[in-house]
């Protein structure tokens, strides 16, 4: 990989940086088997929201059904509030659950503000354009979107735009 081709992480979370780069050190060919590994690491749906799916937010960007929730412990705290996600995600939608995958692994517990600082170009930022669809990496977008909106209004920061 060269300066030129390396995707800008400085403005991400660690844990998301980590991923962004994991996929751009991934040969091009590997990357969907990279994306299908976030996938079957999704964690399962608490019960309390599989007992209860209307407590579920859909994110209709997406090609396939899926559902997602945000937790803020503590959200008094503002931007310091700990987040916890979760999505509702088919096995048989791999990308999908890929996206939320990755969003869980690179947010999950992290504080309202560096959730809420993520930028919206995210999904181009994977190295997955070439082989996915724009429309699934809108799919992700959405999803981002949907937890940002979720977190600030947790912890009660209104939001422009």
């Amino acid at each position: 990989m060269t300066a030129e081709t390396a995707p800008e992480t400085a403005d991400l979370p660690e844990g998301l940086a980590d991923i962004v780069n994991d996929f751009a050190d991934t040969e091009t060919d590997d990357r969907l088997q990279l994306l299908l590994e976030f996938a079957t690491d999704l964690p399962e749906l608490p019960a309390q929201y599989t007992d209860h799916p209307e407590l579920l937010e859909p994110v209709p960007e997406c090609q396939s059904p899926i559902f997602l929730v945000t937790e803020v412990e503590s959200p008094e705290a503002g931007d310091e509030a700990v987040v916890r996600l979760h999505f509702s995600a088919p096995p048989e939608s791999p990308t999908t659950r890929g996206f939320a995958g990755i969003l869980h692994d690179g947010l999950d517990g992290a504080t309202a503000g560096t959730i809420l600082s993520v930028p919206s170009d995210l999904p181009l930022r994977l190295s997955l354009s070439a082989i996915v669809s724009p429309l699934r990496l809108r799919g992700m977008s959405g999803m981002l979107s949907r937890i940002q909106r979720q977190v600030s209004e947790r912890i009660g920061k209104i939001t422009a735009g």
